[in-house]
C-alpha cells in the first residue's frame, strides 16, 4: 500500500459498514493507528474497539486527530454530514473505501466476486475453501463469515486476495481481477443508474477490468457484452443444465443439499454443502470453480463445502426448534426475497411463515414497489416496518402504507421496531424470517430472548 510515512494515523468515515470495517482491520493488524466515526454503537463497532480502535458516534470535529494522514470514507455518507465537509477543506488525502481496496488489491491475483445478489456468499465460501487448502488466500469480505467470525482474513503467504466486488457507486471499477465470478444482473441501485442498462453496462465494464490470461466465471444465461482481454477465458456456470461447471443430482437431506459437481473434464461426486438453500448451491458451483482454477484440489474442496457455516445475516438460521424456526436473512431486493422466501418453503414444506420485513431506501421502495409487493405476498403473514432511509431524505407518498397497500394479502399488518418482538405474545408462530439491510438486525437479539424466554416460561 504506497502510503505516505506521515499517513500512520487512518481516518474512517463510516467505519461501522461492513467493507470499511474490514479495511480498518487491515490497517490496525499492519500497525497502523486507526480512528473512526459512524452515526451509531453496534456490536461490530464495539469489536473494532476492543480490537484497539478509537471510534466516536457523534460528529465532532475535536475528535479527528490532528496528526491524521489518510481520510477513507464509504459514498454513503451524506454530503451534510459536517466531519466530511471539514475533511474535505481540510488538504488531507481522502480516498473513497473502493479505492483503498483497488490499490491492495492490485498486489495480489485478485478474485472479484460481483453480482446484485448472491456475491456475499460467494466470495465468503471461495475464501474459506481457499483458507481450507494448501493455497491460502487473504479476503476482505462483504458479511461476517460465521467460520471465522470476521470480515477479514490474512495470509503471510498466498498471492490470492478475494474481494467483494460491490457495483453500488460503480465501486467495483476499482478491482482488476484476475478471476471475476458474477452471480447476478439485475436492476439495483437506480438512484445510481437511472435504469437496467446502465447496470449491465457498468457489469460490462467490469469485465474490461479482468487481467491478461484472466478468467470470467459468468452464471448461464446473463447477456452481457463482454470487454475481457482476447487472451482471457469465460467459463459458465448452472444448477441441473449444463454449462462449463454445474451441478447435478441434487438431494435435500436434513434441510442440506447434496450434489454431485461437474467441472471441465472431470466430476466429484455428492457433495454436501453446509448451508441450507436452493440458491446457495448455485453459488457454491461459482465458489468450487474459482477455487479449483487456483489450485484448490478436489478432496480439499469436498472436505471444505461441507463445514462451510455460512454468513451472518445470509438465511441465518437462529432458533431451530420442533415448534418455531427463526431465520434472519439480509435480504432487500424482490429477488431475495423471494429465495429466501422459497427456501423456507422448501424446507419447511406445509408450515406457515410469517415475515417481517424493513424496506431499505425510499428510492428503491420507490423503484420496485409492484416487485416487493409480489415477493412478500409469498409469505403467510406479512409484518412491515417503516422504511430505513440509510443515505435518503424521505419521498413524499413512498412509505410502508404505500407498499402494504400493493399486497393482494389478508394477513398484513404494518408495525413499529417497538412493536416487536412482543407482537408474538399469544400467537402461535411457526417460520419466522427477519428481512432487511437496515437496522432490522437490533431485533434479532430481542426476537431470540423473547421466543427462548415465553418457551422457558
Amino acid at each position: 500500500m504506497p502510503l505516505k510515512v506521515n499517513e500512520h494515523i487512518i481516518y474512517f468515515l463510516g467505519i461501522g459498514g461492513i467493507g470499511m470495517s474490514a479495511l480498518a482491520r487491515y490497517f490496525i493488524a499492519k500497525g497502523y493507528e486507526v480512528h473512526g466515526y459512524d452515526r451509531s454503537c453496534t456490536a461490530l463497532t464495539s469489536q473494532l474497539e476492543k480490537e484497539g480502535m478509537f471510534i466516536h458516534y457523534h460528529e465532532d470535529l475535536t475528535l479527528i486527530p490532528a496528526e491524521t494522514g489518510l481520510v477513507v470514507y464509504t459514498p454513503a455518507i451524506p454530503v451534510q454530514n459536517t466531519e466530511f465537509q471539514y475533511l474535505q477543506k481540510s488538504g488531507i488525502r481522502m480516498m473513497k473505501r473502493a479505492e483503498v481496496l483497488g490499490m491492495l488489491s492490485s498486489e495480489y491475483k485478485t478474485i472479484a466476486c460481483a453480482g446484485t445478489h448472491g456475491k456475499t456468499t460467494t466470495s465468503t465460501l471461495v475464501s474459506y475453501l481457499m483458507q481450507q487448502s494448501h493455497v491460502g488466500c487473504q479476503a476482505f469480505l462483504g458479511g461476517i463469515s460465521r467460520n471465522y467470525d470476521n470480515n477479514l482474513l490474512l495470509s503471510e503467504t498466498s498471492p490470492y486476495l478475494v474481494a467483494e466486488a460491490d457495483e453500488y457507486d460503480r465501486s467495483f471499477l476499482h478491482l482488476y481481477p484476475y478471476i471475476a465470478i458474477i452471480t447476478s444482473t439485475d436492476s439495483d441501485h437506480l438512484d445510481i443508474y437511472g435504469n437496467h442498462e446502465a447496470i449491465h453496462e457498468a457489469f460490462s465494464s467490469f469485465t474490461g477490468n479482468i487481467v491478461t490470461q484472466g478468467s470470467l466465471i459468468i452464471k448461464k444465461g446473463l447477456d452481457l457484452q463482454l470487454q475481457m482481454p482476447a487472451d482471457s477465458h469465460v467459463y459458465t456456470y448452472a444448477v441441473n443444465e449444463e454449462a462449463d461447471y454445474y451441478a447435478t443430482n441434487l438431494s435435500l437431506e436434513n434441510s442440506l443439499y447434496h450434489f454431485d459437481f461437474h467441472y471441465p473434464n472431470g466430476k466429484i461426486d455428492n457433495l454436501v454443502l453446509g448451508i441450507p438453500g436452493l440458491y446457495n448451491v448455485e453459488n457454491a458451483v461459482a465458489a468450487l470453480a474459482a477455487a479449483m482454477q487456483c489450485g484448490v484440489t478436489p478432496d480439499e474442496l469436498s472436505m471444505a463445502l461441507a463445514t462451510f457455516k455460512g454468513v451472518k445475516r445470509r438465511f441465518d438460521i437462529r432458533l431451530n426448534e420442533t415448534s418455531l424456526v427463526y431465520i434472519d436473512d439480509y435480504a432487500h431486493h424482490p429477488a431475495e426475497l423471494k429465495a429466501c422466501i422459497g427456501s423456507a418453503r422448501d424446507m419447511f414444506p406445509g408450515r406457515k411463515i410469517t415475515g417481517i420485513f424493513q424496506p431499505h431506501l425510499f428510492t428503491r421502495t420507490r423503484d420496485f414497489a409492484v416487485e416487493f409487493a409480489e415477493s412478500l405476498s409469498l409469505l403467510d403473514e406479512i409484518l412491515l416496518l417503516p422504511v430505513y432511509p440509510a443515505r435518503e431524505l424521505p419521498i413524499p407518498g413512498i412509505d410502508s402504507q404505500m407498499l402494504l397497500s400493493l399486497m393482494n394479502h389478508g394477513n398484513k399488518h404494518l408495525v413499529q421496531k417497538d412493536d416487536i418482538p412482543g407482537f408474538f405474545k399469544g400467537r402461535h408462530t411457526e417460520i419466522l424470517l427477519t428481512m432487511g439491510a437496515g437496522d432490522i438486525d437490533t431485533l434479532v437479539e430481542p426476537i431470540e430472548n423473547f421466543f427462548t424466554g415465553h418457551k422457558n416460561n
